[in-house]
């Protein structure tokens, strides 16, 4: 099961309607658009994102279970939500006094302690959003379904994704089937209308 893009919208709208609002639109966004797991989330440090890069940013993804790494440009909502909540870190610390930082975890309470998890924030944004039986992982099929549906092919999608077989990524092989026909529809407009001549 995958989430389209408006459903996708909702469940980011919802968020802002539980105490999570501030952290858990970069979290959706790193998993739906970035393919992210859940390990590759909380691990994730400020140090593996620059925000500058090129204008776009870049963000270093690490998964300990298959030891992948990945660099990528980051999507611009990722990077807008990803702002956001390290203005509002910034801002509670200020507010709150808090000069001693204990660590450069993403996901972190506002002293540093990183989060163990964010199940509870998930569920409640789910529930809001009308989304019923959708696991968090599921948002790595999220991201490879709307890559392939968005152009990209299936060798594609496994680099980006960060599996380490293509076997694994054969599984979108069914929506991989209607780009193709799309680029074969172009192909034949263009014998058809393209002068072949020259």
């Amino acid at each position: 099961m995958f989430l389209l893009p408006s459903e996708l919208k909702n469940l980011i709208k919802a968020t802002q309607k539980i105490r999570a609002k501030y952290y858990l639109p970069a979290i959706i966004y790193l998993g739906a658009e970035h393919g992210a797991a859940k390990q590759e989330i909380l691990s994730l440090k400020w140090s593996d994102i620059n925000f500058e890069f090129k204008g776009r940013g870049l963000i270093k993804l690490y998964r300990t279970k298959n030891k992948k790494k990945r660099t990528e440009a980051l999507m611009p909502r990722t990077k807008k939500a990803l702002l956001a909540w390290r203005g509002h870190l910034e801002y509670k610390r200020k507010m709150d006094s808090v000069t001693e930082i204990k660590s450069d975890y993403v996901f972190c309470r506002i002293n540093g302690t990183p989060i163990k998890n964010f199940n509870k924030a998930w569920w409640a944004a789910r529930k809001i959003a009308g989304i019923k039986d959708f696991h968090f992982h599921d948002l790595r099929h999220t991201f490879c379904s709307n890559l392939i549906l968005s152009g990209a092919g299936l060798k594609e999608a496994k680099d980006m994704i960060g599996h380490s077989d293509i076997s694994m990524t054969d599984r979108y092989t069914h929506l991989y089937e209607g780009h193709r026909i799309r680029v074969q529809d172009q192909l034949n407009e263009h014998y058809s209308n393209g002068d072949l001549s020259n």
